[in-house]
């Protein structure tokens, strides 16, 4: 792991705490993706931060410079983004995007 993905991991490592002990880690898209209660919210893959968003926000999220459909096979994956590094340069841009992907995984869960 380079140390630009290990600095991106670490910091989302931080932004999930709040959220703990309900977040795993797990190898996934050539990169690492934390889990909420099984669900994928979050992620790293070669420097972006990959993130799932709710349908109803997904307009928004795409609207943001930063931001990009998630493509990994020629076609944009539903409720997936990726983020360019400038999109989570601080810890505050950061965090938004951590609670969208928590968002996500919530709004999956069976209760």
């Amino acid at each position: 792991m380079d140390t630009h993905t290990e600095a991106l991991v670490r910091r989302i490592r931080v932004a999930v705490l709040p959220w703990n002990p309900h977040i795993t880690e797990k190898k996934m898209f050539g990169g690492y993706c934390f889990m909420y209660k099984g669900k994928m919210c979050v992620g790293e893959t070669k420097g972006r931060l990959m993130v799932r968003v709710v349908h109803d926000k997904m307009e928004l999220a795409l609207n943001d410079p930063d931001v990009t459909p998630m493509d990994f096979t020629g076609k944009p994956m539903k409720e997936f983004i990726f983020v360019s590094e400038k999109g989570y340069d601080s810890e505050e841009k950061l965090q938004h995007w951590i609670e969208l992907g928590i968002e996500h995984a919530q709004s999956k869960q069976t209760h």
